[in-house]
């Protein structure tokens, strides 16, 4: 018969047990089993070890020499199984791990973002956050490739993927940002009727048919001209600043002050607003990211105002 070179670790538990009380009914107690099967437990170790490692009286136990050599090594094993369990446990609360986040402008604007990185701080200190300013187009891309393991989205920069999850976040009215001496700056609220003839200043996957543009050209009855387009929130202002055109955002950005532009309300009905999204894998298996997902679509207010 050959013998195992693998030593049970809940072997090593019950010895270390015996060792500590040098009593078996002691140590039975403390494990919670009846003294026979304690007994039998041992006596398949020293089988397995090859050698005696208790000298029973009938008052006590004693350790062999080499029950006390191995007394050393059972703790540095179950001290090492301990500490590996633990690290694992970490891992799948989320308390360590790193999450990469990529995000738009608009995910800082709306205070989103920020609420959901201070709750997870809070929930877990000791993981790692990594944050990475990305075009709404590139996004889901970056999500399924592994670049970032989640993204604050628009929804017009979504496509039905079943390898994603998404989940809502927020909505918000939009406002028109225009050049301050842009004609239509003298009109306190801007309708969908105004925006005839104007060019649009556009994400490059909105201008592909988002629903904010597909709304708005039945608003509007005809397709917008759709001259320029935006990569990031600030290049999206700079090129409104600039006269080249108006810019649809969420009503959130009126709080960045950029020089020479102005924002108007944009009178629409309640089915044209901008949306945030959180996106991810539909597959995660990272303890932090799943945690970083759990939290943030938890704590999201899904009925912001639209009004």
């Amino acid at each position: 018969m050959v013998r195992s070179n693998v030593v049970d670790l809940r072997h090593l538990r019950y010895f270390l047990a015996v060792a500590e009380e040098r009593h078996f009914g002691r140590a039975a107690q403390r494990l919670h089993i009846v003294q026979p099967a304690l007994s039998m437990q041992i006596r398949a170790l020293e089988s397995e070890i090859g050698g005696a490692l208790f000298v029973r009286t009938s008052r006590r136990v004693e350790l062999t020499e080499a029950g006390a050599l191995l007394v050393v090594e059972a703790q540095r094993a179950v001290a090492q199984a301990e500490r590996a369990k633990a690290i694992v446990q970490q891992s799948l609360r989320g308390d360590i791990g790193k999450v990469r986040i990529g995000y738009a402008g608009n995910a800082i604007l709306t205070g989103k973002m920020t609420d959901h990185l201070r709750a997870f701080r809070k929930a877990h200190p000791a993981a790692e956050i990594e944050l990475r300013e990305m075009p709404p187009s590139r996004q889901a891309e970056a999500v399924l490739t592994g670049e970032v393991d989640v993204g604050y989205c628009p929804a017009f920069a979504l496509k039905v993927d079943p390898r994603l999850s998404v989940q809502p976040i927020g909505a918000w009215p939009l406002v028109v940002a225009m050049a301050e001496e842009h004609t239509l700056a003298a009109h306190r609220r801007v309708t969908p009727k105004m925006l005839a003839g104007e060019p649009l200043i556009m994400f490059p996957s909105e201008e592909a048919g988002g629903d904010v543009l597909k709304r708005l050209i039945l608003l509007i009855g005809r397709e917008p001209r759709r001259v320029h387009r935006a990569d990031t929130t600030l290049s999206m202002l700079s090129l409104a600043g600039a006269g080249l055109g108006v810019a649809l955002a969420p009503k959130p950005l009126i709080q960045v002050k950029v020089p020479r532009i102005v924002y108007r309300p944009f009178v629409a009905p309640k089915n044209v607003f901008a949306e945030l999204h959180l996106i991810g894998r539909a597959d995660e298996t990272a303890g932090a990211v799943r945690a970083f997902v759990k939290l943030a679509s938890g704590s999201s207010d899904r009925a912001t105002s639209r009004s």
